[in-house]
């Protein structure tokens, strides 16, 4: 991607888009895994959608702006704000009259311009998705802020940014369909919304049954947390003979049993362990995070938009992960995968309210989430499918090197695989790309890494 592109976005006032017929006023609690200190942050979302000469004279803009207050209707907590009780528990107060922020914009440049390799990080993000002053916050903030900027070429541009206690990426993808069924066409969701969020509560008096090493309180004495300036933000592609290269690092038995997500997780976290160059004995973490719907019996139901994941940790040595061979760390990510339950998920919300809703652990952790199958690109407003669907950059709120996104991607030589962002100081992205190489390099002669940095 050329990140050294640079244009200019005009842009109107932002406004408040309130449900097009009046909600129920209610104040609705949220779960007691969607209002962890971990999920208060806000997720950014692009979506990009080439011109369609089928199209002619429709206005992405007051197509998809329409749309919004007539999908309100159906999820009107969006419209509400965040308020916190007692014991930190947040609750949406559904007032529909004040709405989502909305904002029209157009950009002086064509989908051309941003080169044939649409991946994260985007230039001029700031131009894309205007952070409207106070807006920012968790409490008594819009929960959603959309930006619709058209293009020269008759292409748009939708960025979102979500409060993420309200939903993941699933539920996130739930309401985004909706939308793009409306703006179809549609007089309603195809599948209705489902708030039942107390079947996420903890008990009364909370127990909490499992270990939860993602959440351990862990000192940061050596300064480890990753520092915010001079990082290096790039992606790296992975396709089906990276992927294979990976794998043939691991013993033939494992092979078989171990999927590309934990491949791939154990290499780019040792890759990364061994780049940011931590004390052998120093503890290192992997956090996966894990769709949880299907692991209860019976299922969440199908139309549930609140939170439904874990981070299961991965803990060893940063010795260990490093000079052990790669079977060691993916045994470890295999394990902490297969931990979640329907019973750790109880285990995480009684947690959260023994604990007062404690953050997961940052220090010398690398949380990893895969969202090929979350379906951003697969909304469509009427402009068929995105050409780029999803997670706008790495990290996690303000802690821009801890994570990294799984994003299905085809390449220029057309080759279906994964962008991965990685966001880490600009010295150890270089030890991370030399090392990431190396690997790569023992079977691959050249390897198709596809490289944008900021």
């Amino acid at each position: 991607m050329d990140t050294s592109l640079v244009f200019t976005v005009r842009r109107r006032e932002p406004e408040l888009i309130a449900p097009a017929k009046p909600t129920p006023r209610e104040v609705k609690l949220l779960s007691d895994i969607d209002d962890q200190d971990g999920l208060r942050f806000q997720i950014p979302v692009i979506q990009i959608y080439r011109h369609d000469p089928s199209m002619a004279g429709k206005d992405p803009v007051e197509v998809i702006r329409k749309a919004l207050a007539r999908t309100l209707v159906f999820y009107y907590p969006f419209a509400g704000r965040l308020r916190e009780g007692r014991d930190r528990k947040l609750m949406v107060d559904c007032t529909g009259e004040l709405g989502v922020l909305f904002i029209e914009a157009d950009a002086d440049v064509t989908l051309k311009h941003f080169g044939d390799a649409l991946q994260p990080p985007f230039p001029c993000w700031e131009e894309l998705l205007y952070d409207v002053p106070g807006s920012q916050g968790v409490l008594n903030t819009p929960l959603l802020l959309i930006q619709v900027t058209r293009l020269k070429c008759g292409g748009f541009i939708l960025t979102l940014r979500l409060n993420h206690t309200m939903s993941d990426a699933a539920g996130l993808v739930q309401f985004m369909s909706a939308l793009g069924e409306i703006a179809r066409g549609r007089h309603e969701p195809s599948v209705p919304p489902v708030w039942r969020r107390e079947l996420l509560n903890a008990r009364d008096p909370p127990r909490v049954t499992c270990t939860h090493r993602e959440y351990e309180q862990v000192p940061d004495t050596k300064g480890t947390i990753i520092p915010l300036d001079d990082m290096a933000h790039r992606s790296f592609f992975f396709g089906p003979s990276e992927v294979s290269a990976i794998r043939r690092l691991i013993p033939r038995a494992d092979q078989c049993s171990s999927s590309n997500f934990e491949v791939l997780t154990a290499c780019l976290w040792r890759c990364r362990t061994i780049a940011l160059q931590p004390d052998k004995d120093e503890e290192v973490r992997i956090l996966c995070i894990v769709n949880a719907r299907a692991k209860f019996d019976p299922p969440l139901p199908s139309g549930y938009y609140g939170n439904a994941f874990a981070f299961p940790a991965a803990v060893t040595t940063a010795g260990k992960l490093c000079e052990n061979p790669l079977g060691y760390a993916v045994e470890l990510v295999r394990k902490a995968k297969a931990d979640v339950t329907e019973e750790y998920m109880h285990s995480v919300a009684n947690l959260m309210v023994a604990k007062g809703r404690p953050h997961f652990t940052v220090v010398r952790s690398y949380v990893v989430s895969d969202v090929t199958r979350a379906g951003f690109g697969n909304v469509e407003f009427g402009w068929g499918k995105a050409v780029y669907g999803g997670p706008a950059k790495g990290g996690v709120g303000a802690i821009p090197g801890v994570a990294s996104f799984y994003i299905p991607f085809k390449n220029a030589k057309g080759e279906e695989g994964l962008v991965i962002p990685v966001c880490l100081p600009s010295e150890a992205m270089e030890r991370f790309q030399k090392e990431l190489n190396s690997v790569l390099n023992n079977h691959i002669v050249q390897p198709s890494i596809i490289v944008s940095s900021l």
